[in-house]
């Protein structure tokens, strides 16, 4: 047997198991855990928002370490850790062998999958070495690794140009998700077919509300990224948790906040009907 021949079983092996039914439980189990921790952090922001509120931060953090203080809170974060792991290896394989649907093989849409495949994989991590009893990863603060990253980077030679550049980035990105949201582009990822009408209704409003303020989280802490570049200071910086809190900060007071915090509950549920109906 060749090399040429070896080479090509392997890729052979590799696609099926891309397309097995393992990887599509790991997809969908990835989903589930997305969904949990984003109904955390909505949870979390909800107790913020008013004087008097619960002081725990509104991120990732918040949320793992929500987790923790529960019966077998350990074990629920080993379970969630694996679950988002699933869920990056299935992005892993999107970007290896494209995903589901006739667009998905275009570099772009691989590349993008690539991009969440290390998103996902470093949340994992984080989530199971704080299970392991790192209380510094997934239980840290957002908001202040946001400004360690922002004052490393700011320190380095164009420091000013690519925080910028990064913040714009992550800013288009936030309005790029909530205008997807809106156009309900996440139709073509789903099973409609198999949903009846209230189930589709339900997702409709999960859908647009969810990542409508998603996509408002991400728009602004990409703003505020710019901010610090512009004014080299570290401290404009802002983490998930700094962030929602600044939306109680408008003229409407807490009320956006509120409005943000139940987006990223719904945004979560959301999440949970792609675990069922995502075409994956």
């Amino acid at each position: 047997m060749n090399s040429r021949s070896v080479t090509a079983q392997g890729r052979g092996q590799a696609r099926r198991a891309a397309n097995s039914n393992a990887m599509e439980a790991a997809g969908r189990a990835g989903f589930v855990a997305r969904g949990v921790i984003y109904v955390l952090v909505g949870l979390l922001a909800l107790r913020i928002a008013f004087p008097g509120g619960d002081a725990k931060q509104a991120d990732r953090g918040g949320a793992v370490a929500e987790i923790a203080e529960k019966p077998f809170g350990t074990v629920l974060l080993w379970v969630l850790g694996i679950a988002v792991a699933g869920m990056a290896l299935w992005r892993l394989s999107e970007a290896l062998f494209g995903g589901a649907g006739p667009d998905e093989h275009k570099p772009g849409k691989r590349a993008m999958a690539a991009g969440r495949a290390v998103f996902y994989a470093f949340v994992s991590y984080s989530v199971l070495s704080f299970a392991a009893g790192d209380s510094g990863s997934g239980g840290g603060s957002s908001d202040q690794q946001s400004q360690d990253i922002t004052a490393k980077a700011l320190g380095w030679p164009g420091g000013q140009w690519i925080v910028g550049i990064g913040g714009a980035v992550v800013a288009g990105a936030g309005l790029w998700i909530a205008v997807r949201a809106l156009m309900r582009k996440y139709h073509k990822h789903l099973k409609l077919s198999q949903m009846s009408r209230r189930v589709r209704q339900a997702v409709d409003v999960t859908g647009v509300f969810g990542g409508a303020a998603r996509g408002s989280v991400f728009a602004a802490a990409g703003a505020f990224a710019i901010a610090a570049a512009i004014e080299h200071e570290p401290d404009k910086s802002k983490g998930m948790d700094d962030t929602l809190r600044s939306f109680a900060e408008t003229p409407v007071g807490p009320w956006l906040l509120v409005l943000i915090a139940l987006g990223l509950v719904a945004f979560g549920v959301f999440s949970w009907f792609n675990a069922r109906y995502r075409k994956v």
